[in-house]
């Protein structure tokens, strides 16, 4: 039997008062989520351990059976794997977002949305400016990107930047966990505010304000870590010969590739509401025959999330449902290899919040034989009643992957 996953990033929610008091999967038209709720077995899964931060590299990398307390190194080691930036030993990589500080609050973390070719004229820049055999900074995707710092102490206490919209940014700066991360702490509150010295009348900055953009005015530095030790899944679950990951997001690009899938690039995959849904599933349908094991990741909800955009939410789910799952259900129903399908997202990001949650998530199995349970749809209560229960851990992939 063939596997796919169907991840829809930050899709759970809380209920919204303006929706009846329905969450947004509750209120949206998903017709193909909820075929395989029906037809499936549900459940909920707990994809942030206790005493971790309900971050996407934890939960997407729990989701694929990784041990938190094992593998957790943040997201800029996952970030270099997927750029192709190999680490030393003693290298910390973190997570470098470009944002928008306004009257010396964080007015977002992502300046508003920003081209890639855009953020590669700024980091190159910096490099420039600011980089040296110690420092060096590397050009991601958007606004994601990511910074190395030779011999760098990762125990420091960094602030994801989308945690804290509208908070005085230097109330949010890196501060030292240990003794030894103080120069550390301290070299990279110098770039950040040498950045924004730099970054503040440089001509791509002027001219988006001049169009009434957010300037990308200044660096911000999170989720620093060292090369993790991950397994590839290969080894884990010989049954996946060749495996795939299909995002447009770097860190879960670098978790594949630690875990031994091969990263698919798909024209026009933004990782916002604009991306190419009904590209990334026809990907996923050719690495479906061409392998066994694809991982479709698709980010547009979490953003939507982020931005408090409860009817732009509401249009990715809906989206994800419409122009991809429901072309990988029509076009694997007949397969003469079966192809077992689940459906989850990888934790909530409220639009009242605007930020992740550590809650539970539902997730739903389906495959050619499986013997349904009472669920009739898929979102947070009904997925309460499915016959999984509370999964947590490996528990989820180890059950998918038994059929």
């Amino acid at each position: 039997m063939k596997h796919i996953i169907i991840l829809g990033d930050g899709m759970a929610d809380w209920k919204v008062p303006a929706l009846g008091d329905k969450t947004l999967l509750q209120y949206a038209h998903t017709p193909n989520m909820d075929w395989i709720a029906r037809m499936g077995r549900n459940g909920l899964l707990q994809t942030v351990p206790e005493g971790f931060h309900p971050g996407s590299e934890v939960a997407n990398s729990s989701i694929l059976g990784y041990d938190q307390h094992k593998v957790y190194e943040g997201r800029g080691p996952l970030e270099a794997a997927s750029i192709g930036v190999e680490l030393a030993d003693d290298d910390l990589a973190l997570r470098c977002n470009l944002i928008c500080i306004e009257e010396g609050k964080i007015k977002n973390h992502s300046c508003g949305r920003l081209e890639t070719e855009e953020a590669d004229v700024l980091i190159r820049f910096l490099q420039e400016k600011l980089g040296n055999e110690r420092i060096h900074f590397y050009t991601g995707v958007q606004y994601r990107h990511l910074l190395v710092i030779k011999g760098g102490n990762k125990h420091l206490h960094c602030t994801p930047p989308h945690d804290v919209p509208g908070t005085p940014f230097r109330d949010c700066m890196v501060k030292a966990e240990v003794p030894e991360a103080q120069e550390t702490a301290d070299l990279l509150n110098r770039l950040i505010l040498e950045s924004q010295r730099l970054l503040a009348d440089y001509p791509l900055n002027l001219r988006r304000m001049k169009e009434g953009r957010d300037a990308a005015n200044s660096i911000w530095p999170w989720g620093g870590g060292n090369r993790p030790a991950m397994v590839p899944l290969t080894e884990t679950y010989p049954q996946i010969k060749k495996g795939a990951v299909i995002t447009a997001v770097d860190l879960i690009r670098g978790i594949g590739r630690y875990a031994g899938l091969q990263v698919i690039d798909v024209e026009g995959a933004t990782g916002l509401y604009d991306t190419n849904y009904e590209g990334k599933a026809q990907a996923a349908i050719e690495a479906l025959k061409d392998g066994d094991f694809v991982y479709l990741h698709v980010e547009a909800s979490d953003e939507a999330g982020h931005d408090g955009n409860v009817e732009l939410k509401l249009q990715t789910i809906e989206n994800l449902d419409r122009h991809a799952i429901g072309p990988i259900l029509e076009a694997v129903k007949d397969w003469e290899e079966p192809v077992a399908i689940a459906v989850l997202p990888d934790h909530p990001t409220p639009c009242a919040h605007r930020t992740h949650t550590p809650d539970p998530i539902p997730f739903a199995i389906y495959y050619p034989g499986i013997e349904p349970d009472s669920v009739q749809t898929f979102d947070e209560d009904a997925a309460k009643a499915g016959s999984y229960g509370l999964l947590r851990g490996d528990e989820f992939i180890r059950e998918f992957m038994k059929h």
